[in-house]
């Protein structure tokens, strides 16, 4: 893809959307885009998503507010400088599930990412299967692949992956401190969170990015 046919705007908001959804694994909405690229009108912002789409560099789903989909193979034409990611596994995203032995199952599958997609992130990366559809109003469904970075601590509203000691048990949710306890917050409203004492909570890594299938 050649960028010289992307407006100034147009290159402004597909960057954003990129890092948008590198930081917080999901896209962003229209009124976010327009805020992040100083334009008042969500019709401007429709416009210019409008030409992205006819140039094959994103998707939309014009039912949910986040429905945008970044397409990996213009991106990768243009930007190159891939990171090979391994998909080493499965990882709950509803109620939590034992880790099986056979976790390693998709181990020799590799996927192929660019650096900026991930905003710089090492090659200590893996990639996890979703097994559940707890985090779907984070777009986040089942089937889906969650890019992760390997990491002990995460900020309060994170999406990451926990391993609960006691239960011998891993599950994907976003994670909140709360005194001596931690809570598992689900992205469904169907499901409650989860609450363990944090002595009893090991967070295994960070969501950095969502490959959403089709």
């Amino acid at each position: 893809m050649d960028k010289t046919r992307l407006s100034a705007r147009q290159a402004r908001i597909l960057d954003f959307i990129q890092k948008f959804i590198a930081d917080y694994g999901y896209p962003p909405t229209v009124r976010e885009i327009g805020e992040a690229t100083n334009i008042s009108s969500t019709s401007v912002v429709d416009y210019n998503l409008k030409a992205l789409e006819r140039l094959g560099l994103i998707r939309r789903d014009h039912e949910v507010s986040r429905g945008i989909d970044l397409l990996v193979d213009p991106i990768r034409q243009a930007l190159g400088n891939l990171v090979r990611v391994p998909v080493l596994g499965v990882i709950a995203a509803g109620e939590p599930i034992p880790v099986p032995d056979e976790n390693t199952a998709y181990a020799d599958e590799v996927l192929e990412l660019t650096r900026d997609i991930l905003l710089g992130y090492g090659d200590e990366l893996y990639a996890l299967r979703v097994q559940g559809n707890s985090m779907i109003d984070a777009l986040v469904k089942d089937g889906d692949i969650v890019i992760m970075r390997p990491q002990r601590m995460v900020e309060n509203g994170e999406m990451a992956a926990i391993w609960l000691k006691e239960r011998q048990e891993t599950t994907l949710k976003r994670f909140y401190r709360e005194g001596p306890m931690v809570r598992l917050q689900p992205a469904n409203p169907t499901l409650k969170p989860i609450f363990v004492p944090a002595q009893q909570v090991e967070v295994q890594g960070k969501v950095v990015a969502v490959l959403r299938q089709a």
